[in-house]
Parts: C-alpha cells; structure tokens; sequence
C-alpha cells in the first residue's frame, strides 16, 4: 500500500522535502503511493511532534489513538510523547461528486474528450478547432483537419483516433496536437469510436454502418446487428459493447470489432454513452440515457443488462457521458449542473457540476475526470487521486541555530 522509510536515510533528499524549521530531527518519513495506510512505531523524546503531509488531499496521521489531520502542504503539532508510540499514515480517495470549473481555449461545441500518453484532447462539433491539456485544468488550441462535425475521439496503440457526423471525415493524430485526415468507409453519421485489444471501433446514427481499424488510418467497413441510432461505444474485458439512442432496447457486443450480436437493453429509451470499469473484480458495463424513466443500466458480460437509477431520479438529467476512473464512474448531463458517481454501477450519488452547460464529453486520466461542453468555453475537472502523498514526522521542540 506504500513505501515507509525509517529511520529516514542520513544522506539524500527525504519524501517528504525538507523538514519545519522548528524541527530538530527527523522521526519517521515516508510516502503512500496508494489508498490505505501504513503502521508502524516512533520513539518519541519527550517533545511535541510535527507532522507534515503533501500530496492533494487531507491526511490523517494517527498516533498512540489521537489522530490528526493533516492539510495538504500542512505542517500540524501534536502533543508531547515520550518512548514507543504507535502510528498509522492514511489517506483515501476523495468521491468525484464536486467538479472545478476550466476554460476551454474557444467557445466551441466541445462533443468528445479522451485521455493518452500525457494529454487530454477534446474535438467539437462543427469546427477546426481542437485543444489539448497536459493536467486536464488548462487547455491550448490545435486544429482538426476540417471542419466537421466532430462527434468523439479515441486514444490506443499511440494515436489518438477522432470520427465525424454525416460525412467520411476522420482523423488521428500521434501527439494530440497536431491532427491528419483519413477516410471512414462511409459516409454515414459516425458518433462514437473506442479502441481495444489492437483495434479502434466506430459506430453510426440511423444505421448498421460500423467501421473498424487496426491503425487508426484505415478504416474497414462492419455491420451493426440493427438499424439503430448507435450512439456510444467502449471496450472492455475482451469485449465491444454499443447502445443506441433510438428509443428501442437494441444493444449489441462484438469479441472482436469486427462482426456483432444483438443484445437488449433494460427499457427501450434514449441510451446516449457507455463505459467500462472493474467493481472490485468484476467486470461491469454502464450505460447512460438522454431520457427514459431510469436512466442507467449495467452489465457485467455486455450482453444481459439490468437497469438503474441516476441520482436525479425518472427524467430529469438527459444523461449524455458516463466513465470510469480509479474506482468510480462518473456521468454527466446535458443543460444542468446534474453530475452522478458510483463505485458499482448499480447506486448512485448526486455530484455537482461547475454550471449549467451541455456536458457531453467526459474522461478520465492520471487522477482527473475531465468534461467537456457544448457551445461554450466552459470545461470541468476533478482531481481524484491525491497520491503519492508524501509524509513526515518531526522532532520540534528545538529550534535550529
């Protein structure tokens, strides 16, 4: 669960920087480097401790049953101990519920966001323009190959892979940046694309057009089981899985992107976004609806589903993005600030978004859930994942010459 280092070395920098300047020795330091804690014991002199954690959440740290809380960037005392103590270093994850405004780099109709090899890359609909984000909170510019209507974007195999509304425009680029035409096998009304197990996977609106590709490149035309408005698609424990938006309960899963099987969804309404994610280790699908009475459902073969219910109840979120991320999924709504995690897919909590947009695009990479919006310059992000958190305990009743 972490790295403990003590006595700290004689030599070298400690984890946790340099020590307060009231400290007189180092007692214990260390680094967690995921969610739980260590245990150990320190020796103490007869002083008060200080103790000092990093990292991006709050720390408790334990000691002799007392616990204190430790700010990020803190340095917090303690009362004086003398001999052997026991201590335990923890931290968790925060729960994805409150998103941070962020400003896109153009007021656009950002559809689709994705995450791979350091960047966070969003593409809008109806325009050239692109951006980029190395942290998922600031954003620059690039530019798309034309100007389309850019429904989602991919990342696998070192390209990030983009598909197009209504037109046999696509796009992929190496570095997220800097973007290169390519041509879809039809001109069909493409709106979403994943990738998995060395294949990248496109469906369409109104259509059995699907399209495959081993490259990002070149694309393969396939056929959907059905004539449905395909409208999201993921990848997951050796599987394709797609939903539709028709108003119909047809769903579909393939094994190898290639060819597909029907499969039913739990109520026939507007399923609009799906994604993939490990409930402690079982494999689970959820799927998302722009409207319906439920809102949700999930899956754990891709194949059979059972419905659920958002956070805020029968239809009034238009659920239009769902991800998973570091032990939760996370959704979004289009015209609220309506947000909604999970840890299982199956019970949800209401979380807030930073203001009242068209969410549509949403992501998740090195510790942030990051969405998108439509018509706006408004962006979202979460920055989940506090680790590695780095701590020490001090020494400090003796101030330093």
């Amino acid at each position: 669960m972490g790295v403990n280092v003590f006595p700290a070395p004689s030599g070298g920098a400690s984890y946790s920087s340099q020590p307060p300047a009231s400290a007189s020795s180092v007692l214990l330091d260390g680094q967690l480097v995921t969610s739980g804690s260590i245990t150990t014991s320190v020796t103490g002199t007869g002083a008060p401790w200080l103790l000092y954690a990093n990292g991006a959440g709050t720390t408790t740290i334990t000691i002799a049953g007392t616990a204190y809380t430790v700010p990020a960037g803190s340095t917090v005392g303690t009362a004086a101990y003398t001999g052997s103590q026991s201590v335990s270093v923890a931290t968790t994850e925060t729960a994805p519920a409150t998103f941070t405004a962020s400003t896109m780099p153009s007021s656009s109709a950002w559809q689709g966001v994705t995450y791979g090899n350091g960047y966070f890359v969003a593409v809008p609909n109806g325009s050239t323009a692109g951006a980029y984000s190395t942290n998922g909170t600031s954003w620059s510019a690039s530019t798309m190959p034309s100007s389309n209507y850019w429904q989602s974007v991919t990342y696998g195999n070192g390209k990030f892979v983009a598909v197009a509304y209504g037109t046999t425009a696509g796009a992929y680029s190496t570095n997220g940046t800097t973007w290169t035409a390519n041509t879809m096998p039809s001109a069909s009304d493409w709106r979403s694309v994943g990738y998995g197990n060395g294949y990248y996977v496109a469906v369409a609106d109104t259509t059995t057009a699907g399209a495959y590709s081993t490259n990002g490149t070149s694309w393969t035309a396939s056929t959907m089981p059905s004539s449905s408005a395909w409208r999201g698609v993921t990848y997951g424990n050796g599987i394709f899985v797609a939903v539709q938006s028709s108003g119909t309960t047809a769903g579909a899963y393939s094994t190898n992107g290639t060819t597909w099987t029907a499969s039913t969804m739990p109520t026939s309404d507007l399923w609009y976004s799906v994604a993939y994610g490990l409930v402690g280790s079982t494999p689970t699908f959820v799927a998302v609806q722009q409207s319906g009475t439920t809102n949700g459902a999930y899956s754990t073969n891709g194949s059979t589903w059972t419905a659920s219910t958002m956070p805020s109840g029968g239809s009034s979120a238009g659920w239009t993005g769902v991800t998973y991320g570091n032990g939760y999924f996370v959704a979004i709504a289009e015209g609220t600030t309506a947000g909604g995690y999970s840890q299982n897919g199956i019970t949800w909590t209401a979380g807030t978004m930073p203001s009242s947009q068209n969410w549509y695009g949403i992501t998740y990479g090195n510790g942030y859930f990051v969405a998108v919006a439509a018509g706006t310059t408004a962006g979202a992000y979460f920055a989940q994942t506090p680790f590695p958190v780095a701590y020490g305990i001090y020494n400090g009743a003796t101030v330093r010459a």
